[in-house]
């Protein structure tokens, strides 16, 4: 089994990678989440102000996302992992609303592949998913009801 700093230290190079590509073709780089995140056992009621360590548990506690790493831990035999990728040191602000903006990605040996982009509500309870296909945002129940995220999973 390997040790869990080496494994640290791949994901953190891997996503160290990540961040120099955005770098490089001019986007701004994200700051990265190195260490692994724990799923919330409890969900909590909401109190804003929300933090980006607050928006990266929220996003933790979501069904999906729990099995999505779940997923890709046991498919890869621990060789692959879901990773939180935030974007900016500041929220993002849509119609006056403040967002933590938040990529859910796969961490593979090689690189990091974007699975769905979040923003979760900095003074709002509020969970949207970026919509690439429809340039939009979509709630939570929408992003359920007409993506089937549980599929990405294996799950029904």
């Amino acid at each position: 089994m390997l040790n869990k700093k080496v494994i640290f230290g791949g994901i953190a190079a891997v996503v160290a990678g990540v961040a120099a590509v955005f770098f490089l073709r001019g986007a701004p780089a994200p700051s990265v989440v190195t260490e692994a995140i724990a799923p919330a056992v409890v969900s909590t009621p909401f109190k804003g102000p929300r933090s980006q360590e607050d928006a990266r548990r929220a996003l933790m506690e979501l069904p999906e996302l729990k099995a999505w790493s779940a997923h890709l831990e046991k498919s890869s035999g621990g060789t692959v992992h879901g990773a939180l990728i935030e974007y900016g040191p500041t929220p993002q602000v849509i119609k006056d609303i403040r967002y933590w903006q938040i990529s859910y990605v796969e961490n593979t040996p090689d690189a990091a592949h974007r699975w769905e982009s979040f923003l979760v509500g900095v003074d709002t309870p509020d969970i949207l998913i970026e919509d690439d296909e429809t340039d939009t945002t979509l709630t939570l129940a929408q992003w359920r009801a007409t993506k089937n995220p549980m599929a990405r999973s294996g799950a029904k």
